[in-house]
């Protein structure tokens, strides 16, 4: 009996060893995952470094592809590839990323706010701006700031196209650059658009669908003219009418309503203006009628690039979530994100936190422009507290900006860290790789968690979190992807 009880104990061993399910399981769902601390750090000096980067070459030699005859791509490049920066070191960088950051998510949460308390225009106490000897009057309305923007692409504007830079932002709608003349333009990498040396340039008159569309306008002249206002006092003001954007010198789309401001201020960057990804019916996607849109966010401080793609299919392999809108602002997109765990284990959080309600208020929006996650208190709390149980053999140090646990790594060389996963309400799961919530934040070895509270009923998953990973907005079926490493 004893040797057949010892047999029955090593059958069963080895069927745990060798079962392709069991060993999956176990391979897939790991409650620790490893870091490359030297990696990590020396990325944060090859920014500094005057060799580090070659923006201008490997923008100029970059070939805009298509995936398939019915689908178009553009390259994506990162804020740093494209500007550089005049900060002195990368803890100075990392300070001003978090300050751009906090105002985008104050902004993000006042327009939600606007939109669930059903506050109009109407409601509002006007803000007068000079536009050619001209009053647009209009409220002072909280949009996404520019600010954060770190993600570029290269497009052309008109006929023949003048190529500039734009921010691409999954949290508004309004496209826009600056034109000519400017009674008020900000410093940007490109000369400003001239619309008289371009032949498919056309102002909208006031009665047509686009320029009602458009939360402030005005009549003069009987063309339309915008107003887009943001939360930390930035605005674009001028003429609303449609242009011709094309992409690397030969995929055109026609008719595209664009904002040609003649007015504006505020951080945008450097960039000409911005390219809305958002779900109104005034961004890019609603107007060329995509049936979807991906793009591959890569390291913010490389200098590699990847590509935003439209009516592409979503990658084989890919973990999809449910997208939910939102009746009372179609702008965002939320995904049906149910719960989180850390190294495994749940966490213990109400099912009401992370839920969209019928009032249009809480939810998790996935947002490009947004670099930290933000969870609300309760849920960060639970989640900061089961990440620093298992991070106990690390010696922690002092917190960074909104940055509460952090940890000085400079004498390690690999740390194995809980893992982080979301999880969907479809039973999917999405395991996060370690670089993206346990990031540097100088180049001494200060690492930290890259996940913030918020007081507000919004939670976003930002663009920290979705570094590596392909994520489709699959329009057509409600359904956004995150396939990791397709960049």
């Amino acid at each position: 009996m004893a040797n057949l009880s010892y047999i029955l104990c090593f059958f069963f061993f080895t069927l745990c060893l060798t079962s392709p399910v069991l060993s999956r399981v176990i391979s897939e769902n790991p409650r620790t995952t490893s870091l490359d601390i030297p990696s990590s750090i020396h990325k944060t000096l090859t920014v500094f470094s005057p060799l580090g980067f070659q923006a201008e070459k490997s923008v100029e030699s970059q070939k805009w592809e298509f995936s398939s005859p019915s689908a178009f791509s553009l390259p994506l490049h990162s804020r740093l590839a494209v500007r550089g920066t005049s900060e002195r070191d990368y803890k100075s960088l990392t300070l001003a990323r978090l300050e751009r950051d906090s105002a985008r998510v104050q902004s993000l949460q006042t327009r939600l706010d606007l939109a669930v308390n059903g506050i109009t225009k109407a409601d509002l106490k006007p803000m007068e701006m000079e536009l050619e000897d001209e009053k647009l009057e209009g409220p002072i309305i909280s949009g996404t700031s520019q600010g954060s923007g770190e993600y570029f692409s290269r497009v052309g504007i008109g006929h023949p196209a003048s190529e500039v830079y734009m921010v691409l932002d999954t949290g508004s709608d309004v496209n826009w650059l600056q034109c000519a003349p400017c009674a008020d333009c900000y410093q940007q990498a490109d000369p400003i658009f001239d619309p008289v040396k371009s032949s498919t340039y056309s102002p909208l008159s006031c009665d047509t669908k686009q320029c009602q569309s458009l939360d402030v306008s005005e009549c003069r002249n009987n063309t339309c003219l915008y107003e887009v206002s943001y939360g930390d006092g930035s605005y674009t003001v001028g003429d609303f009418v449609t242009e011709s954007v094309t992409f690397g010198g030969s995929a055109a789309v026609d008719n595209v309503a664009i904002g040609c401001g003649h007015s504006n201020e505020g951080l945008f960057v450097g960039a000409a203006g911005l390219i809305g990804l958002g779900g109104g019916a005034l961004s890019f996607p609603s107007q060329i009628k995509a049936s979807s849109f991906s793009y591959c966010l890569v390291d913010r401080d490389s200098d590699s690039t990847s590509t935003l793609e439209f009516d592409s299919a979503t990658p084989p392999g890919a973990v999809t979530a449910p997208l939910i809108r939102n009746s009372k602002l179609d702008t965002f997109y939320y995904v049906d994100l149910t719960g989180l765990s850390v190294a495994g284990n749940m966490l213990p959080i109400s099912t009401s936190a992370l839920k969209l309600d019928d009032n249009g208020d809480g939810g998790v929006i996935v947002d490009s422009g947004t670099a930290v996650t933000r969870l609300q208190t309760d849920v960060y709390n639970s989640l900061r507290d089961e990440f620093v149980k298992g991070t106990r053999h690390l010696p922690s140090t002092n917190g960074v900006a909104l940055f509460d646990t952090c940890f000085d790594l400079s004498k390690k060389k690999s740390v194995d860290v809980p893992t982080v996963s979301f999880h969907f309400s479809n039973g999917k799961e999405l395991a996060l790789p370690a670089k993206n919530y346990l990031i540097p934040v100088d180049s001494s070895g200060t690492f930290c968690l890259a996940f913030a509270p918020t007081s507000s009923s919004l939670s976003i998953i930002g663009n920290v979190q979705q570094q590596g990973t392909r994520v489709t907005f699959d329009l057509a079926n409600s359904l956004i992807g995150f396939s990791s490493n397709k960049c």
